[in-house]
Order: C-alpha cells, then structure tokens, then sequence
C-alpha cells in the first residue's frame, strides 16, 4: 500500500508533558470524528472542544483540528489532537486510533509525505530534522533559512539554465543545420557561468558545513600547560580534572559548546611527551590521533617559560595543520611573554578567552554576516560532483558528449532538489527522522 493509500498516526511532541499532540494524517483522516461526541465545526483550521470515546468509553476531553488536503503539513487531509500528555492517556488514543483502521507512522513519514506531496523540496524537508536537531544558534538559523527555500532556490537556478541549455543542445543534435550554430555560440558562456555558481556553492559550504556538523576543536600541548584548565575554562565548569601533576590526564574528553552561536566540539588530550607509562602512552597515542579529526588545533604553551624541546616538537609536527591557533597560557602570572603571534590567555582567570573564540571562528567557520545557504554535507559532495561534470562538459567538442555531462550533472543536483533523486537517498535522509516529524 502507498502513502497515498492508507492513513497514519503518531504522536508529535515528547510524551509525558501537559499536553500531547497527536498527528493524524490520509485519506480516512477525519474520521477521527467517529471517536468525538460533537463533529468538527465547517471549514478548516478552526480548532474544537471534543470529548473523544473508544466504544462508548470515555478516554479525554481533547482540542481538536482538521486540515484539508492540498492546505495541510503532509498536503493531505490531516487531523490533529491536542489531549493531556500522560503516557496511559496518550496510548489509549493511539489505541483509539488504531481501532480505525489507522497504522502508526514509521520515523519521518509526515514530512516524507510533504516531500513526495509536493508540499516542500528534498533540501527543505531535510531542514526539519536540521531545525529539531540544531544545537547552537546560527545552527538554527541556517536551518530555517534552509526550510524556507535558501538552498532550493540556489541549485534550482542552476538546474534551470543546464535544462534551458540542454534543450539547446539537443536541438543542435536533432537540427544541425539550422541550430547548432546557435548552439556552439552560447554553450561555452552558459556553462562557464554556472560552473563559477556551483564552485561559489561549494566553497560557501565547506565553511557553512560548520553550522550544521559543527567544529572540531582539538586542545594539545605538552603536560602541565594548563589544557584541562582551559577546557573547563572555555565550557564554564570542571568538565576535566586539573591538578599540578603532569599526566592527569590520559584519556580523549570532549564537551560540546558554542562560539558565538556556533556548535563547537572542545577536545581535550593528554600532555604530548616520552613515557614508559603505558597507559599514558595510550592517551598521547589517542591524543595525536584526534590531530586528523579536528577542524581547528589550538597548541597551547606556558607563557612564563621558554618553549621547550616538546614545544619545539609539537610546533613543527602541527606546522603544515590548516587552520592552527598557538595560545600561550598563564597570563596572569609574573614573568609571562606571550609567543610571536600567540593568542594571549589566562585559563585559571577565564582571562583573553573572547579573542581565542573569534581567532578560532575566523579560521573555520562563515562570518556573521556572510549570506550562508549551503551548509550539508551530502548537498556540498553532489554541488561537486555536478561542477565536474559542468567542468567537464566545457571542454567536449561532441554535443552528444557534453549533453551526456550536462544530465550528469542535471542528476547530481536532482539529488538535493528532488527532481531526480534516487529511493536510496531518499530511504537514508528520512531513516535520520524520529516518529511524529
């Protein structure tokens, strides 16, 4: 049976609260009415005091409200039921349901019933999940402006133009004599162009991935520099143990946070240095390894000391890391000289922390103002695959050859808009939702 057969429910908010909604979403939806005492009032959108009953037993006094299909979430006809929220109240509703006929809704159906209704757009419907899931506050509104459209109108313009030139070019093949003069003239300016969009796409994303998956933040030093201090300084409690011996700690931490509105994953390492501990060897060992899994490294030093010969190892070792930030700590004691270039800190006093945020935003993440669409990384790897086959498509002289790169790259982007998208694709985006979204 389709969706577009059969009628689901499942409830919408967390169970357990004062008030429960419940979604109901098909073609039978509002014989929801059967289990009411009074029917819904004429018209839609308008909400009504119901006493709902499962076989002459009364179940709870509920709010209730339909929707009509095409002018619902889903675009289908849909009823939804405000009832209280205790778990034994909630489950005889469902059951209610149940008895109707209904099926409970798998994980994300309601908005894979959008997507496939035509009531949102692929990139659209993944930003619900994004919005529910968003952890900082520019990760929220990324999400929004993606939910409203920001990244469909962007790829959609691009696939308007490649349709528009492909339509040209297979009436050069079809018609050479009187098209392909035409044809040759335009191509090259047409696919120029968008290739420069799809590389301006690509490139926003790669920064504006951050606000989705958030940053990778990697804190290493030699011992007894003051990384757990600065972990609990930069999360604002004792999330790592701090004491003077060197080689507390030993093991991989991590504490997520946000910069300005940015998520951020803290990762705090044991101290780098030559050890016959075995279990500190371990925690230096998983401590280099987080070095291929961070975004931005900060290489902390002891500022009221000369770099050591670990200082110097760890200096060079990280040299060529992309996007490195060297923090010189304890700022607030006698004799401190920050290093060349360092970004002064005290941990202890919570002191210079403000600029290290904004030295590690500059380094990996948008600015606050720069207009941000793309930020997922399935949509950056179909942009590029779509820009190498528009690169590609550049430097054919056989029309059939370029046309055959242009609905490659047509495909591509189907797979962020939803023209051309693959059931694969669309089982794993919705496999991410949880029950009732």
């Amino acid at each position: 049976m389709s969706y577009r057969e059969d009628t689901v429910f499942a409830p919408s908010t967390a169970i357990g609260g004062a008030i429960a909604v419940i979604r109901v979403t098909g073609p039978d939806a509002f014989r929801v009415a059967e289990l009411t005492d009074r029917p819904f009032p004429e018209g839609f959108g308008r909400m009504r005091f119901m006493r709902m009953s499962d076989r002459g037993e009364a179940i709870d006094d509920i709010m209730a409200v339909r929707f009509g299909a095409p002018h619902s979430y889903t675009g289908e006809d849909m009823v939804e039921i405000n009832c209280h929220g205790g778990a034994r109240t909630v489950q005889r509703v469902l059951q209610a349901l149940s008895g109707l006929g209904f099926r409970p809704a798998e994980g994300g159906e309601f908005t894979r019933r959008a997507f496939l209704n035509g009531k949102m757009a692929l990139s659209e419907a993944e930003a619900v999940m994004d919005i529910i899931t968003a952890e900082a506050e520019r990760s929220r509104k990324a999400a929004v402006a993606q939910l409203h459209g920001s990244v469909h109108r962007c790829v959609s313009a691009v696939e308007d133009a490649l349709l528009d030139a492909l339509s040209g070019v297979d009436a050069a093949i079809d018609y050479p004599d009187e098209a392909e003069a035409e044809c040759t003239e335009t191509l090259p300016a047409v696919l120029d162009t968008q290739e420069r969009e799809l590389r301006r796409l690509i490139g926003e994303g790669r920064k504006g991935r951050v606000l989705r998956d958030g940053l990778n933040v990697l804190i290493l030093g030699r011992p007894n520099v003051g990384k757990s201090s600065l972990m609990n300084a930069l999360t604002g409690h004792d999330r790592a143990i701090v004491t003077d011996l060197a080689g507390t700690t030993r093991d991989v931490l991590d504490e997520k946070v946000s910069f300005d509105g940015v998520p951020v994953r803290l990762i705090d390492t044991a101290g780098i240095r030559e050890t016959d501990d075995p279990v500190e060897k371990i925690g230096v060992d998983r401590a280099l390894g987080e070095l291929g899994k961070a975004d931005v490294l900060l290489l902390l030093l002891d500022g009221t000391t000369e770099p050591t010969a670990e200082d110097r190892e760890l200096l060079d070792r990280t040299k060529d890391f992309p996007a490195r930030v060297i923090v010189s700590n304890k700022m607030d004691l006698a004799g401190y000289a920050a290093a060349e270039g360092a970004v002064p800190v005290s941990a202890k006093n919570a002191e210079g922390l403000e600029a290290l945020k904004q030295a590690v935003l500059a380094l990996a993440a948008p600015a606050e103002g720069d207009a941000v669409s793309v930020t997922n990384e399935r949509h950056i790897r179909a942009l590029e695959d779509a820009h190498a086959f528009i690169a590609h498509a550049a430097t054919q002289d056989d029309l059939d050859c370029a046309a055959t790169d242009i609905r490659e790259a047509l495909h591509a982007l189907g797979q962020i808009t939803g023209r051309d998208v693959d059931a694969e694709v669309i089982d794993r985006i919705f496999s991410r939702f949880c029950v009732g979204k």
